[in-house]
């Protein structure tokens, strides 16, 4: 199979999104060289590209090539090169894991590099195969295939297909906001278990042996029990804890590429000793040969529910784990980055993948701190990473035979201890013990059950927590203190005056049918505890943003039972869309303008003239 021509994807609709670069002569939260925007917009302009062109706003990361620093080339290229040589033997430990040919994982991460290149608006991302992806594909290619490979092949690459589509529409839907459910602490929960998952999974290689993953927790066990029962390779964990320690010991390095330096000492190390025939060092072997072709994945009738369904649940992972890398090393960068877009890239990257032999692949959480680590500093890595095994495969693919895998090992784990986040989760705990365990909940979610299921539970937690804050909010009576303008809460305020016959009420929430019933229990309570007979209660509205049919029968309820007592209600700082929504449940048949008034203050006048 020869040459390569990634597949353009359909051109979206309009949307403005790009990764910000960090302030002008400042350095970003990883120690990058940080310029302004303007540079950027002078370098394109040198190209004769404006940056408002249509077909432009949906490359964001071509236009941060087209605005390249030659200051970045060297970081950018020597990343790439270190990436390498861990995007090959994952790559194809993901394909077989999948049931699929290894070469097929090389394709699954050249091509979708080169393609989020272009369409992808985060500059650090690695995408490729990902291991939370390889349960879903098994579970579809191997009935499907029948053990045939080519037959394999297909139907990968039309669930590839089936993903991209999924996603690419999810990006133009503007599904993006999904992740503003994603708060700080919740990402932090999320990247602290991602790292230990991490660390745990790499450690059987580090000592020279395997185990069959059962679970971040219990695989730990399961290792613990292998060191003591003799399983050990202790040479192999002697060249990984020797790569682990050199880089480590060269992070702090601006000029010395330290994982560069330790894998290539691990390999020449190993190669020389030939230690893998006389100690049995693991090795990542000779590299099978070639490059993907234009192929359209036909598949029978009979397969098509399957795919689609397999494809769709990709899709589903993919989104989830993309989203919150994305967010969480935007965050790490000091960028910003549409998630919007972000679903774009990553669905024209499996598209193109399920045309060149591939399969999905999502973003890796294991390789992008390992391009971070190694200095990147845009999506030229990713470039850089798909040409060297392009180069690989057809002119060398013997150069890494010798690579052992416990240093492999050692460079993911390098990597995942540079994931996890202390230091803020302390802050955090000073301030909103709350949203501290929240964290805590997201990690052990990850830790237990994997990435997915724990970044659900996270997600459901903070839903909760949102709703319960809207189902039992907080609520107000108001009264004037002396010496301070405007209205107050009398509990915070107890010298605060209030006015004889009018209950000041403040509800701080949207009105909807969960908090309902609470509403009005408590607006009558407040009557009910007022020290004088009430004639009118003005409810200060100001916070209430919205209100359904639940909400409106219960402000016709709550009208009825005042009047009986011969009290009126009325409103004030009610907004207008709010009040929009009134006038269309019908309620401006009971209530009409002269219930509802600009300003506390304009209440409080007309009530006076009235009384």
């Amino acid at each position: 199979m020869t040459g390569t021509n990634p597949m353009k994807p359909p051109p979206p609709g309009p949307m403005n999104t790009t990764t910000m670069p960090p302030v002008d002569g400042g350095i970003d939260a990883t120690g990058h060289e940080a310029r302004s925007p303007g540079t950027q917009g002078t370098t394109l302009a040198a190209h004769g590209i404006s940056q408002e062109a249509g077909w432009l706003r949906w490359m964001p990361g071509l236009r941060t090539l087209l605005g390249y620093e030659t200051a970045w080339l060297g970081h950018d290229v020597v990343a790439g090169l270190v990436l390498a040589t861990m995007l090959v033997p994952v790559g194809i430990a993901y394909a077989v894991a999948s049931g699929l040919p290894g070469i097929c994982g090389l394709y699954a991460t050249i091509i979708p590099l080169l393609v989020y290149a272009a369409f992808g608006p985060s500059r650090i991302l690695v995408l490729g195969p990902d291991s939370a992806l390889a349960v879903v594909i098994l579970g579809v290619v191997l009935p499907l295939s029948g053990g045939d490979p080519q037959r394999a092949v297909v139907i990968g690459g039309m669930m590839a297909l089936v993903s991209g589509t999924v996603l690419i529409l999810a990006g133009l839907g503007r599904l993006g906001f999904v992740t503003e459910l994603l708060s700080k602490p919740i990402r932090y929960g999320y990247m602290n278990g991602i790292a230990l998952t991490v660390l745990i999974s790499q450690l059987p290689k580090l000592f020279g042996f395997s185990v069959e993953s059962t679970g971040p927790l219990r695989d730990l066990w399961t290792i613990g029990g292998a060191i003591l029962t003799g399983r050990s390779n202790w040479v192999a964990f002697a060249v990984g804890a020797a790569t682990l320690a050199v880089i480590l010991l060269l992070r702090g390095s601006k000029r010395v590429p330290g994982i560069l330096v330790a894998v290539i000492g691990a390999a020449v190390l190993v190669g020389t000793l030939d230690l893998a025939e006389r100690h049995d060092v693991a090795i990542l072997g000779s590299l099978p040969q070639g490059l993907p072709g234009f192929a359209i994945p036909w598949i029978g009738i009979n397969d098509i529910v399957p795919v689609l369904i397999g494809g769709c649940a990709v899709a589903m992972v993919s989104f989830a784990d993309t989203s919150v890398l994305s967010r969480a090393y935007a965050a790490r960068t000091r960028t910003t980055v549409d998630p919007n877009q972000e679903m774009v890239g990553l669905g024209a990257a499996n598209l193109a993948t399920g045309f060149f032999q591939g399969f999905p692949i999502s973003s890796s959480s294991s390789r992008t701190p390992v391009a971070e680590a190694a200095g990147a500093r845009t999506q030229l890595t990713g470039i850089v990473g798909a040409l060297a095994i392009a180069l690989l495969l057809l002119m060398a693919p013997d150069l890494l035979r010798s690579l052992p895998t416990s240093a492999l090992a050692a460079v993911v784990i390098a990597s995942a201890i540079g994931l996890f986040e202390v230091a803020d989760l302390k802050r955090i705990y000073r301030i909103q013990r709350w949203e501290f365990w929240l964290s805590v909940a997201c990690f052990a979610g990850v830790a237990v059950f994997g990435a997915i299921p724990g970044i659900g539970l996270a997600i459901v937690i903070a839903v909760i927590e949102f709703l319960w804050d809207g189902w039992r909010p907080y609520s107000a009576v108001l009264g004037r203190p002396a010496g301070i303008e405007g209205y107050h809460d009398i509990t915070r305020h107890p010298d605060a005056r209030r006015i004889d016959g009018l209950v000041l009420f403040r509800w701080d929430a949207p009105l909807f049918f969960a908090n309902a019933e609470l509403f009005r229990e408590r607006v009558l309570a407040a009557v009910a505890e007022s020290p004088t007979p009430v004639r009118c209660v003005v409810v200060a509205a100001a916070p209430v943003t919205s209100v359904d049919v639940t909400a409106a029968d219960a402000l016709t309820e709550l009208d009825e039972a005042l009047l009986a007592r011969g009290i009126e209600l009325r409103f004030a700082e009610l907004k207008d869309p709010v009040k929009d929504k009134l006038r269309r449940f019908g309620l401006f048949d009971r209530f009409d303008e002269t219930r509802f008034f600009p300003t506390i203050d304009a209440a409080v006048f007309h009530y006076h003239g009235a009384t």
